[in-house]
């Protein structure tokens, strides 16, 4: 179990944007295209689970709450009940954490599972066969310039911690406003700038102290700390940015908050001390020195946990 947790924390790890501003592509897809071959071949490789079998339906929960009980406040942002009677696409379903989620504790009158993962559709659809529970499985071909489905054919849609690996994210945005009905909602889950991950565990305990990824800025740093080293693409996002690409692409929402990982809050109180460290950037020593505490006694930046999972609720703006 130890080594799991610790290739998972790896996991949320391995992204990049640049310094200034948005973030800059370590690979560029096709013009065009929802995704590229490379994201594909990584994503078959390696995925969340770490390609774990579960061998019945028992085991498969108990790792569904496990996992969510490792993001504080995720599952409460992001969440997969209630949705009874609606048409549901969990888009970049990876191995089908979230699709036991649904299929457990709500009854969509639909639910799709669409990923560019080979591999980890059929993990996901190995997994949900243990609980006797029914989906369609849909490999995405990474070369098309659309999704695989009619427009206005979703209630909700839920991706989780896929948008910051997209090569197009613009393209990817507006084929999901085409895909959602009138009304629907857009659950998304991707990495947050305004973190603990970002300005203490990336800019003081790796750059800093363990004197890794000298000559990146905290962006580029940032990229490699997340899903291995060799993630072609991971981007991260502060809210105001990741609400101005929503808008460009004909979404109206909010950012409704952040889940923040047990490995941030174990760190969480190293924060003094990497405030009194001269070499921190003032930027990241501004972050910390920022840092209210909740009822939970977790630190919150700007009224939100400073976690690494921003989340966001979307609708269609009318055209």
């Amino acid at each position: 179990m130890k080594a799991l947790v610790k290739k998972a924390i790896r996991r949320i790890a391995s992204m990049a944007p640049t310094a200034a501003g948005m973030p800059q592509r370590a690979v560029q897809g096709a013009a065009g295209t929802i995704a590229d071959s490379q994201t594909q071949d990584y994503w078959t490789d390696f995925n969340v689970t770490l390609h774990r079998r579960f061998k019945d339906a028992q085991e498969s929960l108990d790792f569904f709450h496990w996992r969510n009980d490792q993001y504080f406040g995720y599952i409460q942002r992001m969440p997969v009940a209630g949705f009874d009677g609606k048409a549901v696409l969990d888009y970049g379903c990876g191995p089908g954490h979230d699709v036991i989620g649904f299929a457990n504790y709500s009854a969509p009158s639909r639910l799709v599972a669409a990923d560019i993962s080979p591999s980890s559709l059929k993990e996901a659809e190995e997994r949900l066969a243990l609980h006797g529970k029914a989906a369609e499985f849909v490999q995405l071909d990474p070369a098309a310039m659309n999704l695989p489905f009619a427009s206005d054919s979703f209630d909700h849609i839920h991706s989780s911690g896929v948008l910051h690996h997209m090569p197009n994210l613009d393209l990817v945005m507006t084929e999901l406003r085409r895909v959602l009905k009138p009304g629907g909602t857009f659950n998304i889950m991707v990495y947050n700038y305004d973190s603990l991950w970002m300005h203490l565990f990336v800019a003081h305990h790796k750059q800093i102290i363990e004197k890794t990824y000298q000559g990146l800025n905290l962006r580029e740093a940032f990229t490699r700390t997340t899903d291995t080293e060799t993630c072609p693409i991971a981007d991260c996002y502060t809210p105001q940015e990741f609400l101005e690409i929503a808008q460009r692409n004909g979404f109206q929402g909010v950012f409704t908050g952040a889940g923040i990982s047990m490995h941030e809050l174990l760190i969480a109180p190293t924060r003094f001390a990497a405030i009194q460290d001269q070499k921190l950037p003032r930027e990241c020593r501004e972050f910390l020195l920022a840092l209210k505490t909740d009822e939970h006694g977790y630190p919150t930046y700007n009224g939100h946990l400073a976690g690494i999972d921003a989340c966001f609720r979307l609708t269609k703006i009318r055209a």
